[in-house]
């Protein structure tokens, strides 16, 4: 097969994993492409995401690399092994590429944390609030607005198709910043209350009253793989969506997503404080 001319972020990843296996133990990719049947070129390729790799080739690429940890071995061939179409495919094209991958993202995750200082998270988002949302964007990106909103609002399915422990840390600026105007704002933390509700979803507030910290301005999402080493942070920036998972990284941002579950209201006293908000908004 051809090699892919962009991977998603999940292939990308599968190859940033293999790479580090290769690079750990100090084996060649010429001595690898020997061991494995393939060549240089394949090689290059198979750690750029540009290439799949086969399940027998991903245990004898182990074996060489003296991989024997099982459930992340496991996790990779699961990786490999998935090869099927999904929704948010229909949108390549459409879309850019990073946008979609937040979906893919999520869909994988075994539990999903976000932590978000100005704007309510996408998949907590009326339809009216996102409206209001992408009614920001340059004007380079306007005219994807419409189907930047559709494929939010298909993300959302998430909750009932492929329920997972999702926690939301909000700040109450996020909470006060007026998308749209006051009843776009009202519903939508009507609709926070009714979210915080579901089984798996936790729904924390951070106060004013909280003074300044780790994290503090941070937008950051965090979703947790089968094993910790397979867990990745997007994080958005001004020209999109940009996703890390080096273990220094993923510590750090582990460590803030603590130190901000540490301070933020309990469950029950975010529901009260997002009611009391609402009575300014009635």
């Amino acid at each position: 097969m051809p090699p892919r001319l962009s991977p998603t972020v999940r292939q990308q990843r599968l190859g940033i994993e293999l790479r580090r296996m290769r690079e750990r133990v100090g084996v060649t990719p010429k001595s690898l492409a020997a061991t494995i049947g393939t060549d240089l070129p394949k090689i290059s390729q198979m750690e750029n995401g540009k290439s799949g790799i086969s399940a027998d080739r991903l245990r004898t690429w182990a074996r060489t690399c003296g991989c024997e940890d099982g459930p992340y071995l496991d996790a990779l061939l699961t990786m490999t092994q998935d090869r099927r179409k999904y929704w948010w495919d229909s949108y390549r094209g459409r879309l850019p590429n990073a946008i979609i991958d937040i979906a893919e993202m999520e869909h994988h995750a075994a539990s999903l944390s976000i932590l978000n200082s100005t704007f309510i998270p996408g998949l907590l988002q009326t339809a009216e609030y996102a409206t209001a949302v992408f009614e920001r964007l340059p004007p380079q990106y306007r005219q994807e607005a419409d189907v930047r909103k559709a494929f939010r609002i298909h993300r959302q399915r998430i909750f009932t198709e492929h329920p997972k422990p999702y926690s939301a840390f909000l700040h109450e600026s996020a909470l006060r910043m007026q998308f749209g105007g006051p009843e776009v704002l009202r519903e939508q933390l009507q609709s926070l209350l009714e979210n915080s509700e579901r089984p798996l979803v936790e729904i924390r507030v951070i106060p004013f009253s909280v003074p300044t910290y780790t994290g503090s301005g941070e937008s950051l999402y965090l979703a947790r793989g089968p094993v910790p080493e397979l867990d990745t942070v997007q994080i958005d920036l001004s020209h999109g969506p940009k996703f890390v998972h080096t273990q220094a990284e993923l510590a750090s941002y582990r460590r803030i997503k603590e130190e901000t579950a540490a301070i933020a209201l309990g469950s029950d006293d975010s529901r009260d404080f997002i009611q009391s908000l609402l009575k300014d908004f009635s």
